[in-house]
């Protein structure tokens, strides 16, 4: 592992500290800080955890959940139905169905919002268009628009470097805005566009 590896690293660099080669002891001293130390074993312990991470046994717990209560409510009452009987009754499972919910939801990968389909009636000649998702939460959106001196279209001026829209790589300078959030944009002001955004 990583450990292993700046083990003997720090062994030769021992080595080289004695015949007192330049920059040697710098780098000593940097390999054996202890923040290094730290950051190493959390990155063995992620690698370990990536390398051994469960695969979900089910994508449906919660209507499995529902199907084993029902079956057991039948079944002939041993000391060990009436165990699981409780547990499956117990406040952490009966009371809080977001958990079973939660399960499901990243069994399922179920994590992006969904895209609206593709309008049926674009022109064969009509300019390509794209349909982006950028989920913003709090952060700007790192980009500005502006209206074209000719054709009045509300364009995409500047994205600003490092920004959310930057870092998606889905809009570029002199992209045109024809639709935001299921809101068409032809004829509003910037200041209106920038509102919706």
């Amino acid at each position: 592992g990583v450990s292993h590896v700046l083990t003997l690293a720090l062994q030769e660099l021992s080595l080289l500290c004695k015949r007192d080669v330049n920059g040697v002891g710098m780098l000593y001293d940097l390999l054996r800080s202890r923040w290094l130390q730290a950051l190493l074993k959390i990155y063995e312990c992620l690698q370990h955890y990536l390398g051994k991470r469960p695969a979900p046994v089910t994508l449906q717990v919660r209507a499995l959940s529902r199907e084993v209560v029902e079956l057991l409510r039948e079944a002939p009452q041993s000391g060990e139905i009436k165990e699981l009987r409780r547990l499956l009754r117990s406040p952490h499972l009966k009371a809080s169905p977001a958990l079973l919910s939660a399960h499901d939801t990243v069994a399922q990968k179920d994590f992006e919002p969904t895209l609206p389909p593709l309008p049926d009636n674009i022109p064969e000649n009509e300019e390509a268009m794209r349909i982006v998702c950028l989920v913003k939460n709090n952060q700007p959106l790192g980009a500005t628009i502006k209206r074209h001196e000719i054709t009045g279209d509300i364009t995409v001026a500047r994205v600003i470097h490092g920004g959310l829209a930057d870092r998606s790589g889905l809009l570029y300078a002199g992209d045109k805005l024809v639709e935001v959030n299921g809101v068409p944009v032809e004829g509003l002001e910037p200041e209106q566009v920038i509102n919706i955004l």
